[in-house]
């Protein structure tokens, strides 16, 4: 059996670390792995690879910049040069970026089976591109690989899998569970990272970690500026360490805009570091959908910097806070959520086996 994997942003390359070991565990498929290019930094991409021993991609397609239109487009067109040549049985691809729907778009032309990983998820809002994405991906795909329970009520309320079936090929929903808590099981314990990092952790403080990318914030003036001072008048009492993107790092040039100088900012991190600050910090702070869940998986509450989230879950049972960009509203969630303790319910997210199950889905 041969797989296509196609990936392109930082949270696919950790999932498809969590997918290529198992992979390993099983005889008789070849995994053929496909990077868009979408995330081109090297802090953004090969030091994930080196780091999570993830084979290394076939084909690196240098795909960024640009429109999201021209983007995928570029990316269809190279990705079905790719998939004509290798013939693979099923293309996987994960999540809701550009390089998700391409791949998508690409396989169901030519009828080649698409698994889509964390399929359902919806945050009910159109704007977002990732929206678009997901919903899309989620229509062609035969295997709708769901991490929670809430993903497969989404897809059922949407008509799938009835309006995916077809005699030939029927559409398979399961709800896998998670395939971020496989990472961060798999990943969270090690010690193979750069230990300087935790030089930026404080005794004598409350530690916050910061993210901040979507373009939705990062775009926005008067979002951003709103967060950035949000986030410096907490850094007056606590310890805010802050790896800035490079969406962020130029609209923050762009906007003239300037963190409070007790901010310890830094360049994009590796995972294995990034766990490792998580795991000993107080409280995250981000717009990022992975980081919300590993927040979780390692007990720490979060403040959501975004009007909605996929991860209902976790708003439901106050283990994270959902406060968008308004500065009172989340210097209000955040007094809130620095004192509270994560209720950690058991099997919300699966067993962290998902990435066993998907290839016994597949194999």
């Amino acid at each position: 059996m041969k797989i296509c994997t196609v990936v392109g942003a930082r949270p696919q390359f950790i999932k498809a670390a969590a997918l290529s070991q198992q992979i390993k565990n099983f005889n008789g498929i070849n995994e053929v792995i496909v990077h868009t290019g979408q995330h081109y930094d090297p802090q953004m991409s090969d030091v994930f690879f080196e780091q999570m021993s993830i084979p290394r991609p076939v084909y690196n397609l240098a795909i960024n910049g640009g429109s999201h239109g021209s983007m995928t487009g570029k990316m269809i067109q190279h990705i079905e040069h790719i998939l004509l040549i290798e013939n693979p049985d099923c293309v996987v691809v994960f999540g809701d970026t550009n390089s998700t729907l391409s791949a998508a778009i690409a396989a169901s032309k030519i009828g080649i089976p698409i698994a889509h990983i964390e399929a359902g998820l919806r945050s009910f809002n159109m704007s977002m591109p990732e929206e678009i994405n997901r919903i899309l991906t989620d229509r062609v795909s035969k295997f709708l690989f769901c991490p929670t329970k809430t993903a497969v009520y989404n897809l059922a309320n949407e008509g799938i899998p009835s309006v995916n079936l077809s005699k030939n090929i029927p559409c398979i929903v399961e709800n896998t569970g998670d395939i971020m808590y496989d990472a961060v099981k798999m990943f969270g314990n090690s010690e193979s990272f750069d230990k300087t990092i935790l030089n930026r952790l404080r005794s004598d403080k409350k530690n916050i970690f910061v993210t901040l990318h979507r373009q939705e914030n990062v775009d926005s003036p008067d979002k951003l500026t709103s967060m950035i001072n949000a986030i410096g008048s907490i850094a007056q009492e606590a310890n805010v360490i802050f790896p800035i993107h490079p969406r962020t790092k130029n609209s923050l040039k762009k906007f003239k805009l300037n963190l409070h100088p007790n901010i310890q900012v830094s360049n994009p991190l590796g995972y294995i570091e990034l766990l490792q600050i998580v795991k000993r910090c107080d409280l995250v702070m981000t717009d990022s959908g992975g980081l919300q869940k590993e927040a979780y998986f390692l007990k720490k509450p979060a403040i959501i910097l975004r009007e909605q989230t996929e991860w209902l879950e976790l708003i439901e049972q106050n283990s994270a806070f959902l406060c968008g960009s308004d500065l009172d509203m989340i210097l209000s969630k955040y007094r809130k959520a620095i004192n509270s303790d994560v209720v950690h319910r058991s099997n919300l997210f699966g067993a962290g086996d998902t990435s066993q199950r998907i290839i016994s889905f597949l194999h």
